[in-house]
């Protein structure tokens, strides 16, 4: 016995060996099995990654897999893909598998598709990228010897999707998460298929959406009549969202097209079947809901669908007197009518229309009531409605289940009429737009992460007339700011209902506009540390072609203050423009002209700016870019006027990007005296150049000009004068505040002591008030640690050739033969007297100079010099009373 039973589980191992190696053999049969089947039936580029054969999944069939199937189209939907499939498998008989491609057929007996997303496209040509199919001469014959067959007995598609797409009707259809299995057999000639359905689908027809993500469901038995074609619906039940349906009827395929004849209505008539309706996203649980009244659907659809006719159509919906009430709610909605068709009698699809005669509802005291036509809604779609009711907002979240993130509020009251054509909506054709009615809401605030506090609108009214709406009033609080406007909004339902540019021209009023009132608060979410963070730029929305011409009291800016702001902002295509925008600020008037673009990824701008009158220290303090572009205004005390064009990009907040900003500007300096005290240039140039006190410099009437771009500033030659000596200055500074600026000064020589006044005085006394000697000033370093260092060689040369020249002129008025032996001597004939005169002036100008620019006493210094230099320094104290003194000049 034992040796039997070991016997059997040798043999029982055997086989299952077998059955686990055979695949193996016929991989290569499998593979030329499927390229047989693609290159004889498909014109389309099909790859896989893996075909594979097991006798174990289905013994005693072969199971047959494809896994990564993707099919993509040719022309004229070249690279588009057609099907996607994680995974296919079949089931077939083994010997099926050793059939010849000159065999008969192959014979397939179930299918099982995982994962798989098909996209059916039809263009505005009538080309289907589902017609991939390869045509053959004799096309019967073709169908005769197709490759393959069906016997099936089971199918199923799981997990899967299916678009559908007309460009030329502009219709859509999604089904996802669709799952659909059947059972039954397709051999014979009549046949019982067994199927159920599960999907979530959307349809929209020339951009209206019919069916938004509705969940369907369907159980279905189907008698099929192959060789007629037809296909009848028997002990059928669907389900639209919650909302139960059944329906009997058939199909049947036409030479060019179907018939169908097909009837539906829901078993129950409570109004709770409404609410059924409703996606269970919006009516949440319905279990246990009170309703009264009643709710009823029936339809009839029959006729043929063909390239020319649609079935007729008669579908309505009704409600008489009905209510319901959410257990968890306050409050309840009553007296509720409701009575919509949905019709075709011709058969032309042109001549299907909506009528929705009745829409009635009430919540406590107010009552809404509401009706509409809408007809010829495949092409230029006619609409006919009105409104009129009142709504207490705050109601609709107590009676009904709406997820708001704040409570909604206020006094929503309407009366109006419209009748338009899509078309002259989409077209602005005002004339064939007739609107009527008036709109107000009181007391409604609105809450939005793009403000930073709720938007209160007390009051607000408007009144319709053709397309335009006049807003009569608008009156709002935010944080600490106010509105009040009025104006008029064009192409209103252009906007609303075609993605149209809304329009409007608009008077702002306010007492105070504080700006970060009306921009978003940012937050940040919790990211590691040191983890860079994005935030969006703010737009100028897209949509969005208005002129607003605003006055404001007070606008708050960060730590600006802008009084009695006028002006008038154009904004179209993403872009602000500022014109005559004019406000007063820092004891002035500011004017700004210009434009700010977000269309863009970066936001930039380009604006002109003028100052008059402005307050340099208070303008230079509060304004980064002032500050930027001169730095040392700040130590300035009184008026400047002053124009500025500048262009950059902007940051996500709109601020200017000063390292990119470029541009020019011209300023004129008004009785303007110098605050030296806080300034590090300012005294260290007091230390390097001692005879001027930088405190009483006049920079009266001052103009100057000066350019920038790439952070850098450039400063055009300017002069000053300190008493009788003439500063000129020229150089650059980074917005980095880095500094590359020379000072030349034109000093005097009788400032510059006896030593050189007595050189002078020897040659001729009456040119010593002519002779000046530059005296260069080198500045560098930064703003809060500059360095300057003087520069001599120049006023050296200068000064010992304008000596030589007086020389030469004294000696030429003594007589001709004097001045040729004078003129030898200088110029070569004694080169050791002339040698020796210039080093012993070369001598004296550098000492005098040394002292001038220069504190620092050197105690190897003659007594000759030092006397020089308290020469010069008495005389220019003497001149100016604020030069620094010591007690030994005072003495």
């Amino acid at each position: 016995m034992k040796k039997f039973l070991k016997i059997i589980g040798i043999t029982i191992l055997t086989l299952f060996a077998i059955l686990l190696i055979i695949p193996f053999a016929f991989q290569g049969k499998i593979n030329d099995i499927v390229k047989r089947f693609i290159n004889q039936n498909l014109n389309a580029k099909v790859e896989f990654t893996d075909v594979s054969l097991s006798f174990i999944k289905n013994f005693p069939q072969a199971h047959v897999s494809v896994d990564d199937l993707v099919i993509t189209n040719f022309k004229p939907f070249e690279d588009e893909t057609l099907v996607s499939a994680k995974h296919i498998a079949f089931t077939m008989d083994i010997k099926e598998l050793l059939k010849k491609a000159s065999d008969d057929p192959l014979v397939v007996n179930s299918i099982v598709v995982n994962e798989a997303l098909l996209t059916l496209k039809t263009d505005k040509f009538g080309n289907a990228n589902y017609d991939i199919t390869k045509e053959t001469e004799n096309q019967v014959e073709a169908d005769n010897n197709s490759s393959f067959t069906f016997d099936i007995e089971d199918y199923s598609i799981t997990n899967s999707a299916i678009t559908y797409i007309d460009e030329a009707s502009a219709m859509q259809l999604f089904l996802t998460e669709l799952n659909h299995e059947g059972h039954g057999t397709f051999s014979a000639e009549t046949s019982e298929l067994d199927t159920q359905t599960q999907t979530n689908v959307s349809f929209s027809l020339d951009s209206t959406m019919y069916l938004n993500n509705n969940s369907i469901k369907l159980d279905a038995i189907i008698d099929l009549d192959l060789a007629n074609s037809k296909y009848t619906f028997k002990d059928n039940k669907g389900y639209i969202n919650q909302l139960p349906i059944e329906f009997d009827g058939f199909i049947q395929l036409l030479e060019d097209g179907q018939d169908i004849d097909i009837t539906f209505e829901n078993p129950e008539s409570d109004f709770k079947n409404f609410l059924a309706l409703i996606p269970e996203t919006y009516s949440k649980s319905i279990e246990n809901v009170q309703t009264t009244g009643n709710f009823k659907v029936k339809g009839i659809i029959k006729g043929k669908v063909t390239d020319e006719t649609i079935p007729t159509l008669d579908i309505s919906l009704a409600s008489n007197n009905a209510s319901f009430k959410y257990p968890d709610l306050p409050k309840s909605i009553n007296n509720i009518y409701l009575n919509t068709e949905i019709k075709n009698t011709t058969g032309n699809v042109d001549d299907t229309y909506v009528n929705i005669n009745q829409l009635d509802f009430k919540i406590d005291q107010d009552v809404f009531k509401a009706s509409a036509t809408l007809k010829n809604i495949t092409q230029n779609m006619l609409v006919n409605a009105y409104i009129n009711g009142v709504l207490n907002l705050a109601n609709l979240t107590k009676a009904y289940p709406i997820d708001l993130e704040t409570a909604l509020t206020g006094i929503l009251k309407a009366n109006i009429n419209t009748a338009f054509d899509m078309e002259a909506i989409e077209t602005n054709a005002y004339s064939r737009i007739k609107n009527s009615g008036t709109a107000s809401i009181t007391d409604f605030v609105f809450s939005s992460e793009d403000l930073n506090n709720p938007l209160h609108i007390t009051n607000a009214s408007m009144s319709l007339k053709a397309d335009d709406v006049t807003l009569n009033n608008f009156e709002a609080k935010t944080g600490g700011s106010d509105i009040n406007a009025t104006g008029t909004i064009k192409n209103l339902m252009g906007f609303l209902l075609s993605d149209n540019t809304l329009k409007g021209d608009f008077y702002l009023k306010s007492n105070t506009f504080k700006v970060h009132d009306f921009m978003s608060t940012e937050t940040e979410a919790e990211t590691q540390e040191n983890t860079p963070t994005t935030t969006e730029a703010l737009k100028i929305p897209a949509f969005l072609e208005c002129i607003i011409h605003a006055n404001a009291n007070t606008v708050v800016y960060d730590n600006l203050n802008l009084k009695n702001l006028s002006g008038t902002v154009y904004i179209k295509d993403q872009q602000a423009i500022l014109e005559n925008l004019k406000s007063s600020i820092f004891d002035g008037i500011l004017t700004v002209s210009g434009d700010v673009s977000t269309k863009n990824d970066t936001p930039t701008f380009n604006v002109k700016l003028g100052a008059d009158g402005f307050d340099i220290a208070q303008s230079f303090k509060d304004l980064e870019l002032l500050q930027s572009i001169a730095p040392i205004a700040k130590f300035f005390q009184g008026k400047i006027n002053t124009t500025l064009s500048f262009s950059g990009d902007l940051d996500n907040e709109l601020s200017p990007n000063l390292s990119t900003i470029s541009g020019n500007a011209l300023a004129e300096l008004l009785t303007t005296n110098i605050e030296e005290k806080n300034s590090p240039l300012l005294n260290k140039l007091d230390g390097a150049l001692n005879f001027v006190d930088f405190s009483k410099i006049n920079l009266k009437d001052l103009k100057t000009s000066l350019s920038f771009a790439n952070g850098k500033v450039s400063v055009k030659p300017f002069n000053i004068k300190y008493d009788d000596i003439n500063i000129s200055v020229s150089g650059a500074h980074g917005f980095d505040q880095s500094l590359e600026y020379s000072a030349v000064l034109d000093v005097p020589a009788k400032y510059l002591g006896s030593d050189v006044n007595q050189l002078i005085g020897k040659i001729n006394t009456d040119e010593a008030n002519n002779i000046t000697i530059p005296v260069t000033a080198n500045i560098g370093g930064s703003l809060t640690s500059p360095n300057v260092k003087t520069d001599l060689t120049s006023g050296v040369k200068n000064l010992t050739a304008q000596l030589i020249e007086i020389e030469k002129q004294k000696l030429l008025n003594q007589g001709k033969t004097k001045v040729k032996d004078m003129l030898g001597g200088l110029i070569g004939n004694n080169n050791t007297k002339t040698d020796s005169i210039k080093n012993e002036q070369n001598n004296t100008v550098k000492n005098v100079l040394k002292d001038l620019v220069s504190d620092k006493k050197t105690t190897t210094d003659s007594t000759k010099t030092n006397s020089t230099q308290e020469t010069v320094k008495n005389v220019l104290g003497g001149l100016f009373s604020k030069t620094k003194k010591t007690e030994e000049q005072k003495n």
